[in-house]
């Protein structure tokens, strides 16, 4: 094994026991902590991070309720059920299918292009598919438009993510000339690996970049609920306050932090049921 993979496997390590600290941290008492001689600056990497987990991020997540919907309506009742089981199913979906991919372009973001390809023959369900590519050429956007201007020129995920929205733009050409490509070497722009590209780029640890991952997926959740009057704007921030939220998404990032993408499939099949159903619904407010 070469020195650059024990040092990834060494980052690999810290990241998975500190997740495992954290979960574990709930069971100690607060302590009042001593006031700062200074307040503290944050980092580039801190400030990115804010801004990244932020609702307000354009990647247009409002238009998607991953599945919510179509639970709603194969579920029907005169009192709406609870969303803790349907947002649980929700990122354990996300988790077993996507998350594998996300870890596997942040180690070796030199595979991007292959790992997208490879996530989109992997992805059976079209509506998840749309999501995915719609919300992934969105946060590429943001990327050119915003945060590539506080990144180094020269800096390799950067050219990775040059390489990528060139790929793109020659696919959209393409698609309006008579030439339209070879398929099986077109890219698609899937979220997941290009969130990790961005996050490292952006120098933001591999643990931050999959929990903040996770956690604006159950956020995206949780806002569709509000808006489709299952529950109500406080208990949304309630439910993502909660620490049983916290446990989830720990217990996940923990469960799969070494599947590797040939091992990543799909850990809730009604949920393909439930995301595919959502066009054969008579009225919809929600594009998934």
């Amino acid at each position: 094994m070469s020195t650059a993979e024990n040092e990834q496997s060494l980052r690999d390590e810290i990241v998975r026991l500190k997740i495992q600290l954290d979960s574990r941290s709930d069971a100690i008492p607060p302590s009042t902590p001593a006031a700062p001689q200074a307040l503290p600056l944050s980092s580039s990497s801190s400030h990115a991070l804010l801004l990244l987990s932020d609702s307000a991020l354009p990647l247009g997540s409002f238009a998607f309720s991953s599945g919510l919907e179509s639970y709603l309506a194969h579920h029907p009742s005169r009192t709406p059920p609870p969303i803790q089981p349907f947002l649980s199913l929700a990122l354990q979906t996300l988790a077993t299918t996507t998350l594998p991919y996300l870890l596997a372009a942040y180690r070796d973001p030199t595979r991007l292009q292959e790992l997208d390809d490879t996530l989109d023959a992997c992805i059976l369900c079209h509506v998840t598919r749309r999501a995915s590519t719609a919300q992934g050429r969105a946060l590429l956007t943001v990327w050119e438009r915003a945060f590539c201007k506080t990144v180094e020129a020269g800096n390799e995920e950067r050219d990775i993510l040059a390489a990528l929205s060139a790929e793109l733009k020659k696919v959209s050409l393409s698609k309006t000339s008579s030439d339209a490509g070879d398929p099986e070497t077109q890219v698609l722009g899937h979220f997941a690996p290009i969130w990790a590209v961005v996050t490292r780029a952006l120098e933001i640890p591999i643990g931050d970049a999959t929990n903040v991952f996770l956690l604006n997926h159950a956020k995206a959740v949780l806002s569709a609920a509000v808006r489709a009057s299952v529950i109500g704007p406080y208990q949304a921030q309630a439910v993502l306050g909660s620490g049983w939220l916290r446990g989830e998404i720990g217990r996940l990032l923990l469960e799969n932090w070494e599947v590797k993408i040939d091992e990543a499939g799909q850990g809730v099949p009604a949920m393909d049921l439930w995301v595919g159903r959502h066009e054969m619904l008579y009225s919809r407010i929600f594009n998934s």
